[in-house]
């Protein structure tokens, strides 16, 4: 069993492609050896920002021979089938095995040395890898079937053991040789095997293990903050990205000018980090403080002196900049700001990001005025509803797209704004995903809530919903936030409710603006069939609007929207639910009782049913439903309940039980107390249970049979009550 080495080496490869070429490298090796029948153990997979390397512990040195069979014609099918067949194979009919009247050919295929197979594979690798990017160079690439790479291929490396896997891939040749540090060993290397080529490249200034180079950025940064007396700002993407970007990493410290503090640290520590790949330190009492960490590639004889001052020196310009784009947004109100929104489109469906805006105030202010939000003004909800996207046209949200949101708050607060107001506009987007805060202020919470319903309805009314693994508008979950939202802050409200709203407005907003309002009305009438319908139908009738068209723009989209919204929801809540260790059953049993739209409500009924479920009251009662279920399905529609002439005791227990838990299931049910609903339903074990062991249902006296089955009825119906147990599983 022999080791072997393959380094592919080349100019810089962009430090956030490296994970994905390691993958790429080990899915191809690992592919052409098992075709050439070699299979392989564990590999392990490196890269720097100048080299690919691989190596595979204990491949054998030869591939082993294998026996291949064939199948071909019948011993009676015409010659010329025959003919195609020994064409195929190259063997002659002597050479052939008839079994049953059935021509088989069986080659013997001899084992190839390992190097050999090494040789065939290395070009073939290097062609099909699959770059983000790549790029053709020198004079080749004028042909486009030159090589392509990341960036341009220098040097291979192919060792089996000790010795070279010579091959050649567009002029560039296997050999023994490498290169060091660009800067600390830059003459070439000469690696003797697997076994000493990490070391070998230490001793040349690279740590070839990219996870190496990863503790040494994470714990020299978090090192360097606390001699001097600060703490680092984690960020592990940083250090992945600082360990792509180096082959001899050296954390060193380093101060800007405290005047700098003024800005934001948001925009102080997204400035250091995406534009210089830097970390940020706070100090003693948590806040952002005056100092950044950079990663050098080099050991500086000055100690990282002159490192350090050009880096401060080219942060110092980005900051800056960052503290003109601050002062220079807090020149013009936020309300200005958004004059600017009815420039940039929301989607050419669905109008400019000022029509949004106008939709999420509309619907912010009514979920305040409702009280569906309690607690929240109505105006606070309509002002921070239209300066919520205002940043949008800042310079700052130009620079750095990330703090949109979070840089309309800082301006809403710098303004004098009600602090309210300015939350709202910071947080209006969250949660953004799993596991990100939800808001519970009420104003954020409505304009939150608002925000996503509108995406939400408008992208499914225009034919955009999410398919398949495909959710371009990142509906999936703008709906989990809507239900996050909805349950944190138990907001009690009908869900249909809260959809219909947003769809009268968004169709509203279609139509002519100057009659804008009385299509809302008109709309809005609808919920109210004893109002004034018939006199803002009048109104709406000035529009020149047939009843045709009201039913093609407004009624048919929506009988057609609605029930296409609850089931996406519903399968929405229940990913989110199970993620939370809720069984998605439990929820299909209380959905399919029809009527319950009230999540909050809906969801302590489920809870209350799981907590049940896990009892040994819960699993004999289902089992209890379901023997009593496929009774009546059996005997077709039961009738009534009439009184048996001789009810047996167990007959007259269960209608006891079914008395007292049926009037306590259904109040317990009415006001929300879920726990005592199961504690009724519990009641009826016992009971069910003796009545079966104790009696014959299908009774030859179609009278007690009758009677029997109508108990059976009333039972199913009191569990119905609280569930459709016919859902549960188990």
């Amino acid at each position: 069993m022999t080791d072997f080495l393959l380094e592919l080496r080349s100019e810089e490869i962009p430090a956030r492609m490296q994970a994905g070429a390691r993958a790429e490298l080990e899915k191809l090796f690992r592919a052409q050896l098992s075709a050439a029948g070699l299979e392989t153990g564990d590999l392990t997979i490196w890269s720097t920002p100048r080299r690919l390397a691989l190596i595979a512990k204990g491949l054998p040195d030869a591939t082993a021979a294998v026996s291949e069979e064939l199948k071909g014609p019948r011993s009676s099918a015409p010659p010329q089938a025959l003919e195609g067949f020994l064409r195929k194979t190259g063997l002659t009919q002597d050479q052939l095995e008839d079994r049953d009247g059935v021509y088989f050919a069986v080659i013997d295929k001899p084992g190839r040395a390992t190097a050999e197979v090494l040789a065939e594979a290395i070009p073939a690798i290097i062609r099909a890898f699959a770059w983000p990017k790549s790029m053709r160079w020198g004079k080749a690439s004028a042909s486009s079937e030159s090589l392509r790479w990341v960036r341009p291929l220098s040097g291979i490396v192919a060792i089996f053991g000790e010795d070279l896997v010579a091959c050649e891939v567009s002029g560039i040749s296997a050999g023994f040789a490498t290169r060091g540090h660009r800067f600390h060993c830059p003459g070439e290397i000469t690696i003797g095997s697997a076994s000493d080529y990490a070391e070998k490249l230490r001793a040349c200034h690279v740590i070839v293990d990219h996870e190496e180079r990863q503790s040494i950025i994470r714990d020299g940064a978090a090192k360097a903050a606390a001699d001097a007396g600060l703490t680092l700002v984690e960020d592990e993407g940083l250090v992945i990205e600082n360990a792509g970007l180096t082959e001899w990493p050296v954390p060193l410290l380093g101060r800007f000018d405290e005047a700098f503090l003024e800005v934001p640290p948001e925009v102080i520590q997204l400035t250091a980090r995406v534009n210089q790949k830097y970390f940020v330190v706070n100090d003693a009492s948590g806040k952002l403080a005056n100092g950044f960490v950079c990663t050098a590639n080099i050991d500086a004889v000055d100690g990282g002196a002159e490192i350090v001052a050009g880096n401060r020196k080219v942060l110092a310009a980005r900051l800056s900049d960052a503290r003109f784009f601050w002062d220079q947004d807090r020149k013009t109100k936020l309300e200005d700001h958004a004059k600017k929104l009815d420039r940039i489109t929301f989607h050419e469906k669905l109008g400019t990001v000022a029509d949004k805006v106008e939709r999420v105030a509309r619907l912010a202010e009514w979920l305040a005025s409702e009280c569906i939000v309690p607690n929240c003004d109505p105006a606070l909800a309509r002002q921070a509803a239209e300066l919520a996207k205002a940043d949008l046209v800042t310079e700052m949200v130009g620079e750095f797209p990330e703090l949109q949101g979070l840089m309309g708050g800082y301006y809403a607060r710098a303004e004098g704004l009600p602090d309210a107001v300015a939350d709202a506009v910071r947080d209006h987007y969250k949660p953004v995903g799993q596991g990100d805060d939800v808001p519970t202020a009420p104003v954020t919470v409505a304009v939150a809530l608002a925000d996503k319903l509108d995406t939400l309805v408008g992208f499914f009314w225009k034919g955009m919903p999410p398919t398949g693994s495909k959710d371009p508008f990142a509906l999936r979950r703008a709906a989990i936030g809507i239900i996050s939202l909805v349950l944190n802050n138990r907001v009690r409200a009908s869900f249909p409710a809260f959809l219909a709203e947003s769809f009268k407005i968004s169709a509203a907003q279609e139509l002519s603006g100057e009659k804008w309002s009385t299509w809302y009305m008109y709309l809005a009438a609808l919920d109210d069939p004893k109002g004034s319908s018939s006199a803002i139908k009048e109104k709406a009738q000035s529009i020149r609007m047939s009843d045709e068209e009201l039913a093609k723009h407004f009624f048919d989209p929506w009988k057609q929207l609605l029930p296409e919204l609850a089931v996406f929801l519903a399968d929405r809540l229940k990913v989110q639910q199970r993620e939370a260790g809720v069984r998605h059953d439990l929820i299909d049993a209380v959905f399919a009782l029809g009527g319950e739209d009230d999540l909050v409500r809906l969801l302590a009924r489920v809870k209350a049913l799981q907590a049940f479920m896990a009892t040994e009251d819960g699993t004999n009662l289902l089992a209890g439903y379901k023997r009593a279920a496929n009774i009546l399905k059996q005997a077709g529609e039961v009738s009534g309940t009439a009184a048996a002439t001789s009810p047996t005791d167990a007959d007259a227990t269960l209608l006891k039980a079914l008395d007292a838990a049926e009037p306590a299931a259904s109040a317990a049910v009415a006001e929300e107390r879920f726990t005592d609903a199961m504690a009724a339903l519990a009641s009826l074990r016992a009971p069910i249970d003796a009545f079966f062991d104790g009696v014959m249902v299908n009774d030859p006296d179609e009278a007690v049979r009758a009677y029997r089955l109508g108990l059976l009825a009333r039972f199913t119906g009191a569990v119905h009550g609280v569930a459709d147990f016919s859902k549960i599983e188990g």
